[in-house]
């Protein structure tokens, strides 16, 4: 009986001395506190509070002040003011919800960011790539730093990559020259070579539908994933200029 009372919006100690109310019928408050278990100065509270709910009521007998409880059927106005209460948060919520979508509207578009630690986390980035509806990737690469932390990537990564036929766009440095083909539409890709002296990479920067992946390779592996459109859509103008002027490499 306890926890239904308990739902309908009375605290424990208020239902405990009801409940011990509604057994004595009327009784002193020390008689109340011993059948509720409850000490002399809480049930004084609770009597105060379930006096102001219209479920108590005391009268004067002698030199003592005696509570009875009143009617149960006066629960249910614990439940309207739970009611109006409600209806009281909605109205003000209704009033401030189109000033506080102004404001959620001035902020703008919030990027969402991802960071991600050691080559495990590495991996779930790679994931993520494969997961992608948008079938073009622009990607620079530092190949050397790359396949030290993924000694399998060509086996492993690209296969994946191929499958899903995800086409890379891919800049890149790497010690062995230009050990991928300008273009292998096999594999999907198109790669250009940079000398590593003049462009020194250390990181790897992805790009794909709003996300940009940035995974820095030298010393401990860290990357982050950065959802945001415009910075994914400046990211990827970037990139092809870049492209552009690889040409001369």
């Amino acid at each position: 009986m306890f926890e239904e009372l308990k739902k309908i919006g009375l605290s424990e100690n208020e239902a405990k001395v009801y409940v011990a109310l509604l057994e004595l019928g009327s009784a002193t408050v020390q008689q109340i506190a011993q059948k509720a278990g409850v000490n002399r100065p809480t049930t004084y509270v609770q009597l105060s509070d379930l006096s102001k709910m219209g479920l108590v009521s005391s009268f004067e007998k002698g030199k003592k002040t005696f509570f009875r409880a009143e009617d149960p059927e006066n629960l249910k106005t614990v439940i309207e003011k739970e009611k109006r209460a409600l209806l009281e948060r909605e109205t003000i919520l209704q009033t401030t919800i189109d000033e506080l979508r102004r404001l959620f509207a001035l902020a703008g578009e919030r990027p969402r960011v991802r960071f991600f630690e050691g080559i495990e986390g590495l991996r779930a980035m790679q994931k993520d790539f494969l997961k992608t509806k948008d079938k073009d990737i622009e990607a620079v690469s530092a190949a050397d730093d790359l396949v030290k932390i993924f000694p399998q990537h060509l086996k492993e990564y690209v296969p994946k990559r191929v499958k899903k036929r995800i086409f890379s766009h891919l800049i890149y440095t790497s010690s062995q020259g230009p050990f991928l083909k300008a273009s292998d539409k096999s594999m999907f890709r198109e790669s250009k070579l940079v000398p590593a002296e003049k462009f020194p990479f250390s990181s790897d920067i992805a790009i794909y539908e709003n996300k940009v992946a940035i995974s820095a390779l030298k010393g401990r592996p860290i990357g982050v994933i950065i959802e945001n459109q415009e910075i994914a859509n400046t990211l990827k103008a970037l990139f092809y200029l870049a492209w552009e002027a690889a040409e001369k490499y």
